[in-house]
């Protein structure tokens, strides 16, 4: 009789300890539930915050060396570059500060990208003109380059010969038309030339896993 009676009793003690062994399993999956969701809501918060400007370089070298675009290579050949001697009495020249171009929706803000020990800087925020390369109003090669994403020069890749494009400087506008647009790879350094007319180049990263680099040329007109 005894033994019956304890049995029923350990039966119905067990009853609430399952009850509550269930109950904590729920909180605990709940728990972990609203954990996931908030570190979602967090990422995508993050994500969408502006991230600083960071300074990525373009390697100019005389002897072929490959470097790094963003961790994309580009090599650029020292020689190419015209640097140029300003005398004291002519007024320095106005660097770009910002490229339109209308049909492809570009207005951004372009930087004056110094030669640092043997380093183009690139911005992760803006366009990059070359320092060595030719200012706007003057004859030669005008050099301006910028990642391919979004909000930079990822459109390029849908230019069109005949678009214009509009470089501003502090005091002026100079407008150019597109007249050349070619793939190549990044050890073709002739795409920076000096050359005997005003033109401008700009210049990207393409092709399979950014192997390439976009070339635009574009005349004054």
């Amino acid at each position: 009789m005894s033994r019956s009676i304890r049995k029923i009793k350990n039966k119905y003690k067990k009853r609430p300890i399952q009850k509550v062994l269930v109950s904590d399993l729920k909180r605990i999956r709940l728990l972990f539930l609203l954990l996931g969701i908030v570190l979602i809501v967090t990422g995508i918060i993050l994500s969408k915050l502006p991230k600083e400007a960071t300074k990525d370089t373009v390697q100019t070298t005389n002897n072929g060396e490959v470097a790094s675009f963003s961790q994309e290579p580009v090599s650029i050949d020292k020689q190419l570059i015209s640097l140029k001697v300003i005398s004291k009495k002519d007024k320095k020249p106005l660097p770009p500060e910002r490229i339109i171009i209308p049909a492809l929706n570009i207005d951004i803000m372009v930087k004056e990208s110094k030669i640092v020990n043997g380093y183009w800087e690139v911005f992760s925020d803006s366009a990059g003109f070359g320092l060595g390369s030719s200012y706007p109003d003057e004859k030669g090669n005008q050099v301006i380059f910028a990642h391919a994403r979004e909000g930079l020069f990822l459109p390029l890749r849908n230019a069109k010969i005949g678009q214009n494009v509009l470089i501003f400087t502090k005091e002026k506008w100079f407008e150019y038309r597109i007249s050349n647009i070619k793939e190549v790879l990044p050890s073709q350094t002739d795409v920076i030339n000096p050359s005997t007319e005003e033109m401008l180049t700009l210049y990207t990263c393409s092709g399979f896993s950014d192997s390439k680099r976009l070339i635009i040329s574009a005349k004054r007109i």
